[in-house]
């Protein structure tokens, strides 16, 4: 077959550097592209310089529009401008990272790209987007339970981020001096993607009206998300192994774990592990991701394989950096 001609729109931070470092080793896309306002003209290694001696391409200020794929990695906000300016031949198809439409108010022909809850609309969708990364982590929590009309009473969740999460352009908080060896709170009940969790959740259960109590925290350390969840269950604990095992069993990515977890499982993969206890009525579920993988680029990737109707794990078998 033909390879697709791939571009990355806003290439130069985070999340463009984990696309390209993925699609370069993809056997069905050929990356050809890669834009770049603020490192225009620069080898793409000088800037990600964990890619020397993997590709000569260089970063342009120009927009190519005469690419079978596309992947938009903008802030947050830009990408409706974006799209103002410029636009791509309707069979391309188009994945955009960023949070501007995600919700369905703004969504317009964009489907939302969370592959265990959306796959049949993603297989044929030319326009996704990519969730955001603690959405992610915090809805496979709690899918199952949705699905199952289980969620009866308030949801409960604490989460920490790596500094990536807050993306490559430098902020005080981001700063190693102010970062290392600390941990704060920050959006407490009213991070950005709250409304996509509880529009995820309604998806599967439209009665559900309840609080979900957000607590984000930056954690002192580059990358992955480990987000703790709780809310009422009536179940065992054998009752609630059952009832995600069966959510997830076609699940690629998602692995549910008797034992409990940590963040050195999955960073540097596309996976997700859930364990799950039960405690005076409380089911607590901890999830954890890498952010800029299953969080971001490698979802994004995962999105192209359903599309396309590859196997979902093509370019994504990637194993957790342990040591």
């Amino acid at each position: 077959m033909n390879k697709l001609r791939t571009g990355i729109v806003g290439a130069a931070g985070y999340t463009g550097g984990e696309l390209i470092r993925i699609l370069l080793n993809h056997p069905n896309v050929e990356l050809v592209y890669a834009s770049s306002r603020s490192q225009a003209g620069k080898k793409v290694s000088s800037v990600h310089d964990d890619l020397v001696g993997q590709t000569n391409l260089s970063f342009s200020d120009e927009y190519i529009t005469n690419l079978d794929v596309v992947f938009i990695c903008l802030p947050h906000g830009h990408s409706k401008d974006f799209f103002k300016k410029i636009s791509f031949p309707s069979e391309t198809i188009v994945i955009d990272l960023s949070n501007d439409f995600r919700l369905k108010a703004d969504a317009g022909d964009f489907v939302y790209g969370l592959p265990e809850l959306n796959t049949t609309q993603i297989t044929k969708a030319n326009k996704i987007a990519n969730p955001g990364c603690f959405a992610t982590a915090i809805q496979l929590a709690l899918l199952p339970l949705a699905a199952n009309n289980l969620l009866s009473n308030e949801i409960h969740i604490s989460a920490i981020t790596g500094s990536t999460g807050a993306g490559v352009k430098p902020l005080a908080t981001t700063h190693f001096t102010w970062r290392n060896n600390n941990m704060s709170v920050y959006k407490a009940f009213q991070h950005q993607h709250l409304e996509e969790i509880s529009q995820s959740i309604n998806q599967l259960q439209a009665t559900f009206n309840k609080a979900i109590n957000f607590i984000p925290y930056r954690g002192d350390f580059t990358r992955g998300i480990i987000a703790t969840v709780y809310t009422d269950f009536s179940g065992s604990e054998e009752e609630a192994y059952q009832l995600y095992e069966k959510y997830y069993v076609d699940a690629q990515f998602v692995h549910i774990s008797k034992e409990n977890i940590h963040l050195k499982q999955v960073v540097n993969t596309n996976n997700n592990l859930l364990h799950l206890e039960v405690h005076d009525n409380k089911l607590m579920i901890i999830s954890i991701i890498d952010n800029l993988i299953k969080g971001a680029s490698g979802q994004a990737v995962q999105n192209l394989n359903i599309r396309m109707g590859w196997s979902e794990d093509l370019g994504l078998r990637l194993k957790a950096a342990m040591f």
